[in-house]
């Protein structure tokens, strides 16, 4: 039987009826990307990072991130104009290569989004505080990073099950401030240069704990790009809800990660160069970084109006987080490949929004933070394990691809059997699995002194990796045969 080439006959073909409202327009797909991408939340809160391990020169390991992470988005642009389906990666595995490989990205994509949200929710600390130092409302850096990102959770869980209405209206809003602010803020900072292009190039490299001295550090300095160059695919996850998403998700996956590229490139770059002492402590400390550094120069009135933009966009990425993990958790849902799925599965008639998948996203986010309420060091070691594992979820996607690609061409439909796709796909191959070694690789500087902490990446990835299959084996029977299209 066939199906008009439209919208719900993409739906129909895949052999799914309808759930969402589409209200997603160009600029909407766009935005719901670059507030993931937030490089307002990304730089702000991780510039000391890459700061802190390579000192200015670590500008440099932005365009490296960035052209890889560009390969990736091509492969997942391709993927979306072929399967303009709700649950990006997870939609786009399972059809371009097995169920079960589909389900193991789904999963391992799904528990390092809920991560990322944890993460994500801790930037508070770094941006609310200064702006104002009442909201340090306990003494514990840790603790007080705790309660601000519960609350925070909770406020985008609310917008997260009210419907698909409010949503893009926030978050359409939130990317056209963050995309102002950051414009001007570039500007600003421009402006209060205090030395040449020369000083991008000085390094005050530290022992990132590795054994590889400089290279060693810059290695690790590049965790910070690697954080803000990822969830790109959010467009692509949002398809059912996009107007013509065969269209619009796959440019707004590329518009999304070269707004965010550029910005944030220039970002670092006006900041380096306008930074009043570069051998300052505080810009590669926790307490300090880029929001210490935009006080500094543009001072604390007007600083802490940038920092207060800052303070938008991670609420609006954190919008944005949410939303793509429910709409894997509630596509995994549909196709009752997860526990729970009768009810994880269902978008609310009157909200259309997965309102149940959004609840069980912040309850398990909030939840993992109480994991750092007395480790500050969890910090910084939650966000390289969220890089981890949402890379490694992309390697499942692009690696059956490739291997179709190459020796099996006749099971992929023909726009994703172009020589210039192949190309791009391998070298997306070869990086992320480049870049999950490097993330997970064990790290004093990154995750601790003791050696479980140093380990954690690869512990906790095989420990979900066991859970996993554990998971898997109890929900396989139910799990319906794979829907891949002919």
């Amino acid at each position: 039987m066939g199906f008009p080439q439209t919208d719900e006959g993409d739906l129909a073909r895949a052999g799914y009826r309808p759930a969402f409202r589409r209200r997603l327009g160009a600029f909407a797909a766009f935005a719901a990307g670059f507030s993931y991408l937030s490089i307002l939340t990304g730089v702000v809160q991780n510039f000391y990072l890459g700061y802190g391990r390579a000192g200015p020169a670590f500008v440099w390991t932005w365009p490296v991130v960035f052209l890889g992470q560009l390969c990736l988005a091509l492969c997942f642009a391709h993927l979306a104009r072929e399967y303009p389906l709700c649950g990006g990666v997870y939609a786009w595995s399972r059809r371009a290569g097995s169920a079960a490989g589909g389900w193991l990205t789904g999963w391992v994509y799904l528990v390092s989004l809920v991560v990322t949200l944890a993460a994500v929710a801790l930037a508070w600390q770094v941006v609310l505080p200064a702006v104002w130092a009442g909201f340090q409302l306990v003494e514990s850096t840790s603790q007080n990073a705790v309660l601000l990102g519960a609350g925070l959770i909770v406020i985008s869980t609310l917008l997260n099950t009210v419907g698909n209405r409010w949503l893009p209206a926030v978050m359409t809003a939130g990317a056209v401030a963050e995309l102002a602010a950051a414009v001007v803020l570039i500007v600003l900072l421009g402006l209060h240069a205090v030395r040449g292009p020369e000083a991008l190039f000085e390094t005050t490299a530290a022992d990132a704990g590795d054994g590889l001295g400089i290279a060693g550090a810059f290695l690790a300095a590049a965790v910070m790009a690697a954080y803000v160059m990822y969830g790109f695919d959010t467009a692509g996850a949002l398809a059912e809800e996009t107007v013509r998403p065969r269209e619009r998700a796959p440019r707004a996956i590329l518009q999304a990660l070269l707004a965010a590229g550029g910005l944030g490139f220039l970002l670092l770059v006006a900041a380096i160069l306008a930074a009043p002492d570069p051998a300052d402590p505080r810009l590669g400390d926790v307490g300090g970084g880029l929001p210490h550094l935009i006080k500094q120069v543009l001072g604390g009135p007007v600083g802490s109006v940038f920092v207060g933009a800052s303070v938008v966009a991670v609420f609006v990425c954190a919008l944005a987080v949410q939303a793509l993990a429910a709409r894997v958790l509630f596509a995994m849902a549909r196709d009752r490949a997860i526990p729970g799925w009768r009810r994880l599965g269902r978008v609310h008639p009157r909200h259309g929004s997965p309102d149940a998948a959004s609840l069980a996203v912040g309850a398990v986010a909030a939840g993992l933070l109480v994991v750092n309420w007395d480790y500050e060091s969890v910090m910084t070691a939650v966000v390289c394990v969220s890089i981890v594992w949402a890379n490694l979820a992309y390697l499942f996607t692009t690696a059956p691809l490739l291997w179709h690609r190459l020796f099996n061409r006749g099971s992929l439909p023909p726009d994703l059997r172009g020589r210039w796709g192949t190309l791009a796909n391998f070298v997306a191959v070869v990086w992320g699995a480049a870049l999950i070694v490097n993330v997970g690789w064990p790290r004093a500087s990154l995750y601790g002194e003791a050696w479980y902490q140093q380990y954690a990446a690869p512990i906790l990835t095989a420990g979900l990796l066991l859970a996993g299959g554990l998971v898997y084996w109890l929900v396989w029977p139910a799990a319906p045969t794979d829907r891949r299209d002919e």
